[in-house]
């Protein structure tokens, strides 16, 4: 009976010991100081300071997205610290912003039928647009406010047909770096290439080689995709331009930091971005500080996407993030001047 008593005895030493061995560790590695995984990153928000408003798809509730009208509102009138939109390379060579691989829910390609008859006709993979078999000069003959609806439900670019001078046409990349290098050299851009393959090998080399006719802009871009081919493309021979991370290094960033071992972690991603919360049967909230705590720690920004809730708005602006992208630009102008007055008042 006293045998038992003390191999039990022993026992629970041991088990003590393995416990207070992995806290002890557990303490170590998170006190340890990680590798920091960019030098420098203009993509963060010193502490106390407001984040940055990005512009989805230039600010697709204001204007007509991914347009230069979008991108000059959003820059010249409303003020916002980014451009966020995704390319596409043009049978030409030309890399255009759009969403979506095919222009028909964005322009007027298919004629005067409503937007419901577009989608209805896009059901048909074969009867879509797309960027990568027209050239510039076709894409550019389509008004890509067509669709666009203000604030009172009026298509109020549906009969324009000054499309330049409008800024209604497609825009390429060229077009919108030349647009602000001069007035606005302190300007960010987010864009995510998504043409995988060949083509996305191309779309890399073009971008590379547009920006460096605006040298200042290639170290404030960001470059993003879902192709595990072009991240490696972008890592290999592009190393100098920052990158965000891909859906999986994300989610493993996402999980260390919540095991405690995010020391161990060996991404060299500039930005994570990430949406407030994560569907994978039970839903997986990102929006906490830890994660900003450890993105910080490696020099990382947190960026939140698609953010167009004002009380989101706030939540993220409360919880420090550097950046929130959004739709409505104007919006969320007007929420972060709320906690602008409160700083002044105080």
């Amino acid at each position: 009976m006293e045998t038992q008593k003390k191999k039990k005895h022993l026992g629970l030493k041991i088990v003590g010991g393995i416990f207070l061995a992995i806290f002890a560790f557990m303490l170590i590695i998170n006190a340890i100081p990680p590798k920091k995984n960019v030098a420098n990153n203009p993509f963060i928000v010193a502490d106390g300071e407001l984040p940055m408003i990005a512009a989805h798809r230039g600010g697709s509730d204001n204007n007509p997205e991914n347009t230069m009208l979008a991108f000059r509102e959003a820059v010249n009138t409303i003020g916002v610290d980014i451009i966020e939109s995704d390319l596409y390379l043009t049978a030409d060579g030309y890399l255009v912003y759009n969403h979506d691989s095919y222009i028909d829910e964005t322009c007027n390609i298919n004629g005067d039928i409503s937007l419901d008859e577009v989608e209805e006709l896009c059901d048909d993979k074969n009867k879509r647009h797309y960027i990568k078999d027209m050239t510039l000069a076709e894409l550019e003959q389509y008004n890509f406010g067509y669709y666009f609806e203000d604030e009172n439900g009026e298509r109020i670019y549906k009969d324009e047909t000054d499309l330049a001078g409008k800024g209604l046409q497609i825009a390429t990349v060229d077009k919108l770096f030349a647009e602000f290098y001069e007035s606005h050299p302190d300007l960010l851009f987010i864009v995510e290439i998504k043409n995988s393959g060949e083509l996305g090998y191309e779309a890399c080399r073009i971008l590379y080689e547009t920006l460096e006719a605006y040298p200042e802009y290639k170290d404030q871009i960001v470059v993003g995709t879902f192709h595990d081919e072009i991240e490696t493309e972008l890592k290999e021979k592009y190393p100098e331009l920052l990158r965000g991370a891909p859906t999986g290094t994300a989610a493993k960033f996402v999980l260390t930091t919540a095991l405690g071992v995010n020391l161990f972690d060996n991404s060299d991603f500039a930005c994570l971005q990430i949406p407030t919360s994560y569907d994978l049967g039970v839903t997986l909230y990102l929006a906490k500080p830890m994660i900003i705590q450890s993105a910080h720690r490696r020099n990382v920004a947190v960026q939140y996407w698609t953010i167009n809730d004002p009380d989101e708005m706030r939540e993220l602006i409360e919880l420090g993030c550097d950046c929130i992208m959004t739709d409505n630009p104007k919006l969320l102008k007007e929420v972060l001047a709320e906690y602008e007055t409160s700083t002044d008042a105080e």
